[in-house]
């Protein structure tokens, strides 16, 4: 068997994050040499899902490590107790980068026609949650309606407001998601979502958070442009109901991206490819007398000759970055005492019991004023095998970098606690850190950097829901490194290999 230095290898991969892992699966029965490289011990980068111990070790490391990360602190329960309430480290999965599937993501045929779905298991996110003070409903916790049956159920909506409501849904019905702004006027769409709420559909201000929540948006109302807001919104109500009753958004179990990222890796690695983790690129330079080969050097000392290389900005060398301008957003994980139950109602008869449900902190619930960002919070019960039995794990996230960040989420928690928790309830363990990116708006979308046969993915998506346009990026990647043999018919269209047994 030839040596990692000896052999002529055709794609250098470097870092496990979703996009790179994606390509992994993308070329795992390509026939190529690949090798796929990783700094880091663990699968998935920015994706990642660690155990209380390995995010305790990923938070003391990071300033020695160049990720899309910064200012990570650990706390814990008082020590002072005679029991935390925490299990044992491996009871714990925990997302860096928790984000939830629509039903119409186009991630979800890409995973059906690679047939690497088999290998991943998904649940329901269920109930989007805005909190109202004093709305007296479930404790100042009021769920948002997202269809017909929602709308004429609620009892906080008054009769002239869920009439409103009906005409603005039903306008989008009219629409696919892909079409919303070519049939909408664009002088209309440029404006901000309360004003084109307003104006072209008389939608009274009690409505604005509730739909601004259903488009994700980590921006204030007056910054989130119509244009942005109401495709996204059109695709949370169309996603409900295609895969069952009552919900439209998915996780996927054991860890959500870090899982994805590990399935490709997989099909790579029974396609042939060769894995070595704890050993990025060091350095990286061009074959001798102008040649097309890259030789890189790796962290573990080898020395390797490649065609390609693809990679993004913290997995290559950092004299070679292109870019340093980058988003920020505070996030936390934060495990509590309790399950949470109120929070995963089944939300439409024969509907499953849902495993995640968002909660929207606007600004003025916070006490900040209306320029200000709200506050997300996704919240996972154990279902997902991310915590033992009767407790939760919250994920925070807020696009203000710091302390002020923190200290809103913070709030945000405390809060979500009081008002669905109980007195008993109290937080056992939370990490708190920002991460770097890019946030998703109405501009062009985002592309590769291919500098002669080096691709670079751009910034990860910073996104509450999985980015459709990662897809687009790794099949761009995909279709440079396989040049003539590349048919866009066959991007991640798979047979089932001859022994595949359901069992395995």
């Amino acid at each position: 068997m030839e040596s990692l230095e000896e052999t002529q290898w055709d794609v250098t991969i470097s870092g496990t994050g979703i996009a790179q892992s994606l390509l992994a699966l993308a070329l795992s029965r390509s026939g190529k040499k690949v090798i796929h490289v990783d700094k880091n011990p663990y699968y998935g980068g920015p994706e990642a899902a660690l155990s209380l111990q390995e995010a305790e070790e990923w938070a003391s490391e990071l300033e020695s490590v160049q990720l899309p990360f910064e200012d990570a602190t650990v706390f814990t329960a008082d020590p002072s107790e005679s029991s935390t309430g925490l299990s044992s480290s491996r009871a714990y999965t925990l997302s860096l980068s928790p984000q939830l599937i629509y039903s119409r993501s186009q991630l979800l045929p890409t995973l059906v026609s690679s047939k690497v779905y088999r290998q991943l298991e998904f649940q329901a996110v269920g109930s989007w949650w805005i909190y109202k003070p004093a709305s007296g409903q479930n404790k100042d916790l009021y769920r948002v309606p997202s269809s017909r049956e929602d709308v004429f159920a609620d009892d906080f909506i008054s009769m002239k407001s869920k009439r409103t409501l009906m005409r603005f849904l039903r306008s989008l019905n009219q629409e696919s998601p892909d079409d919303t702004g070519s049939a909408l006027e664009e002088e209309v769409l440029a404006k901000p979502l309360p004003e084109y709420l307003t104006s072209k559909f008389q939608v009274p201000a009690e409505l604005f958070d509730p739909l601004l929540s259903l488009s994700l948006s980590q921006a204030p109302a007056q910054s989130t442009i119509a244009r942005y807001a109401v495709p996204r919104i059109q695709r949370h109500l169309a996603s409900i109901g295609i895969f069952g009753p009552g919900f439209g958004s998915v996780l996927v179990k054991w860890g959500g991206g870090s899982e994805i990222a590990q399935v490709g890796c997989r099909a790579l690695a029974v396609g042939g490819g060769v894995y070595v983790l704890n050993s990025g690129i060091e350095t990286m330079s061009q074959g001798a007398a102008g040649g097309s080969r890259i030789q890189l050097r790796l962290l573990s000392g080898e020395t390797i000759s490649t065609q390609y290389v693809v990679g993004s900005d913290w997995d290559l060398p950092s004299h070679t970055k292109t870019s340093c301008d980058y988003a920020k957003v505070s996030r936390s994980i934060t495990i509590v005492s309790s399950a949470l139950d109120g929070l995963f109602p089944v939300t439409a008869e024969g509907g499953p019991v849902p495993a995640g449900a968002v909660v929207v902190f606007p600004a003025a619930s916070l006490g900040l004023t209306d320029e200000s960002p709200p506050v997300y919070i996704s919240v996972h019960s154990s279902e997902t095998a991310e915590c033992p039995t009767g407790q939760s794990v919250i994920y925070g996230s807020v696009s203000i970098s710091g302390q002020q960040g923190q200290t809103l989420i913070e709030r945000a928690v405390d809060k979500l606690l009081q008002s669905s928790a109980g007195s008993d309830a109290r937080v056992l363990w939370s990490l708190r850190y920002t991460q770097l990116g890019r946030l998703v708006g109405d501009e062009t979308r985002p592309a590769n950097v291919v500098s002669g046969n080096v691709i670079r993915f751009p910034a990860p998506s910073l996104d509450l829901a999985f980015d459709d346009t990662t897809i687009d990026l790794v099949k761009d990647a995909w279709t440079v490194v396989m040049g003539d043999e590349a048919s866009p018919d066959d991007f991640m269209k798979f047979e089932d290999r001859e022994n595949y047994d359901d069992d395995e």
